[in-house]
């Protein structure tokens, strides 16, 4: 049983039995497990709590606490921009399993914590687990601690290297509301998937930067078939979001 983790700096952490208890919200390719409803209360929130932050220009994985009781009270976490490989998919180890908590600081102070580098996508985009490096994979997991429903930390020789979310569609929401409490639609599960392939996969990213008209194509079918989806609006406008910019650039390619 693992009883203390480490982040980036050196700074440590110890595992609770106290996970968060905010529902996750999926912002395109941004979870955030947080309080705050919107813009104003996540300023409050910053400056209320201590941890990892993001700041102009430089975005790591954001883990604030509370200066009082050192307990983790959130979190932001960045989806790498780029998928690994099937090969890199099948050594993702299995186990351990999720084992619910939380973490108290060992000390008041700041932290950066570095973003992930790869998004590693089980079939049908059931689970993503997002890692450090590819290293990873090389060598077992010592825990998987879930912060927050769906929600868990990876860990390896003491150190947090990654994290994963289950049923990522579940969460798909657009700025600040909370996920919609009915389970995703069929529809919204595929396009899911559809759009992390236009927007991760390498070979489609490519595709689509260099014009070619199946890429494109590919782009534009999914952008209206998100248009035209009645059910689930709220998730496929949050899917829309996370293609628009792709959409803007490439789309009239």
């Amino acid at each position: 049983m693992v009883e203390k983790v480490k982040f980036d700096d050196g700074w440590s952490a110890t595992v609770t039995d106290a996970p968060l208890d905010a529902v996750p919200r999926l912002l395109g390719l941004f979870l955030v497990v947080a309080p705050y409803a919107d813009r104003v209360e996540r300023e409050t929130f910053l400056a209320n709590t201590f941890g990892s932050q993001d700041w102009l220009w430089d975005l790591p994985d954001v883990f604030r606490f509370d200066p009082g009781s050192r307990r983790l009270v959130g979190a932001e976490l960045r989806i790498p921009e780029e998928s690994g490989s099937a090969e890199d998919v099948a050594r993702l180890p299995s186990t351990p399993h999720v084992r619910p908590g939380g973490l108290q600081a060992d000390e008041v102070k700041d932290f950066r914590h570095e973003i992930c580098t790869v998004l590693c996508r089980a079939p049908g985009d059931t689970v993503l687990t997002c890692l450090r490096d590819l290293d990873v994979l090389d060598q077992p997991l010592d825990a998987r601690i879930g912060i927050a429903p769906d929600v868990a930390l990876l860990v390896q020789r003491g150190f947090v290297v990654g994290w994963s979310i289950t049923d990522p569609a579940r969460y798909l929401t657009t700025a600040y509301r909370d996920p919609d409490p009915q389970p995703p639609a069929p529809a919204t599960r595929r396009l899911l998937s559809e759009c992390l392939d236009l927007v991760t996969d390498p070979a489609v990213v490519d595709g689509l930067v260099d014009g070619e008209p199946a890429a494109v194509a590919r782009l534009r079918a999914a952008d209206e078939a998100l248009r035209a989806q009645q059910e689930d609006r709220n998730r496929a406008d949050a899917l829309q979001e996370l293609i628009a910019t792709y959409v803007e650039d490439y789309g009239a390619s």
